[in-house]
This record gives structure tokens, sequence and C-alpha cells, in this order.
């Protein structure tokens, strides 16, 4: 699935997009740290990674992709205070991915209609395919 740097490169992505407010909140190192673990990487190594960035590897296939946006939504609203600044971020990662950016600002919308802004994993993969059909 992942390699061992594509795996250090998203989870690298998380944290620096968990900084962006300027403020590295518990919860989201938290949610950072159970990603890492289902990914085989241990805590020690995010703690380095919150030291040093990962070299950035582009994710493939498409599918991969998705689930990094999905990710990053879901720790966009970990504190369900999500800034005009990381609206702004997410939607320039998600178009860096490239991810379509009609998807990308129906997943921004859509998600305000499910308890703490969780997506399900079939409305999102909905999502992506009516913008990519």
């Amino acid at each position: 699935m992942y390699s061992k740097e594509e795996k250090l490169s998203l989870l690298s992505e998380m944290i620096q997009f968990a900084k962006v407010d300027k403020e590295f909140k518990e919860q989201e190192y938290d949610f950072i740290v159970v990603v890492a673990l289902q990914l085989g990487v241990t805590r020690q190594e995010i703690d380095d990674l919150i030291k040093n960035r990962a070299e950035k590897k582009n994710l493939q296939p498409e599918s991969q992709r998705i689930l990094q946006f999905h990710r990053l939504v879901l720790l966009m609203n970990i504190d369900m205070q999500a800034s005009p600044t990381e609206i702004h971020n997410i939607k320039d990662i998600g178009l860096r991915m490239g991810l379509r950016p009609e998807a990308i600002d129906t997943v921004l919308m859509e998600m305000h209609k499910y308890p703490n802004k969780v997506i399900p994993p079939k409305t999102l993969i909905a999502i992506f395919t009516r913008f990519y059909n």
C-alpha cells in the first residue's frame, strides 16, 4: 500500500497542517498518532517528524490522495473550529494533490451536515465520483 517514505510524508503533511494556526493541540497530536499507528509508524517517529519534516512524496493512485484529503478534513475538524486559514490551506493542499476544486468545495460544504463534521466514507467517494465522471 504505502512505502515507509510515503507514510512519513503524509504524516508530516498532517503535522504541518495541524500547525498552520500556530497552535499544535493535544487532540490533533493524538489523532495523528492514531493514524500513524494504523500505518505502522511509531510515536517516536511522529515526534521526530514534529521536529524535522519528511521529504514530500506524491501519493498514487488518486484514491490514496482522496483518503489523505479526508484525513486532513478530519484533523481540521477535531477542535470544531476550522479557521479561515485552515480552510484556505486545505483547499490549497487538495489542489496540489490534483483533486478537483469542485469536489474539494463540496466536501467542505457537506461536512457541516454530519455530526462532528465527519463525512461518511461512502458519501466522500460519491462526491469525488460525481466530479470525475
